[in-house]
């Protein structure tokens, strides 16, 4: 029998491991998500079974994220994300496991979905305009300096979230700022 290649092979574990629900809960913005642990623990054995190994080093300043053929070694599959310079320890293990995550996800376009259901009730929002680092770094500035806009409402993450989408960089580096509302 003629052994499959990588490609064939992460097809069959995308194949098997459809949508995971979302198994934490982020209380500075009162939503869920898929922690890392979640994902591997459905991941692994399916990627173990299929004869595929995974790792997460960080090299050159950036969490990496591979897939390799353990057959053949010389197949794999990659992902990485630069890390941003943080040199708060705690801070810094925050970023990683939260890139550890995005770059698996973002590599197996993983999906997830909320275990209440209420994503099925949730209507299409319009498209927000992304923001750019200045209209992001205006905005992470009003909101340490708590500033209002015209309409003397305080502007917030939540505020900020309203006008603009933001980037997976952005979401991280809202996290490390970790400022208070």
């Amino acid at each position: 029998m003629e052994e499959l290649n990588i490609y064939e092979k992460l097809s069959l574990v995308k194949s098997e491991i459809g949508v995971l629900s979302k198994n934490a809960k982020n209380p500075f913005f009162k939503s869920a998500y898929l922690d890392l642990n979640g994902i591997l623990s459905a991941l692994e054995p399916l990627l173990e079974t299929n004869g595929l190994l995974l790792l997460q080093p960080i090299e050159d300043s950036k969490v990496v994220t591979y897939i390799f053929d353990v057959r053949n070694p010389e197949n794999f599959i990659e992902s990485s994300m630069p890390l941003p310079n943080i040199v708060d320890p705690q801070k810094l293990g925050s970023a990683i496991s939260y890139f550890r995550r995005y770059t698996l996800q973002s590599l197996l376009s993983l999906q997830a979905v909320d275990d209440d259901g209420q994503s099925a009730q949730k209507t299409i929002k319009n498209q927000l305009p992304n923001a750019s680092k200045i209209v992001f770094d205006k905005y992470i500035n009003a909101i340490k300096e708590g500033k209002q806009d015209k309409q003397g409402e305080v502007i917030t993450i939540e505020y900020l979230k309203s006008k603009h989408t933001l980037n997976a960089t952005q979401e991280s580096a809202l996290l490390l700022l970790n400022l208070e509302q």
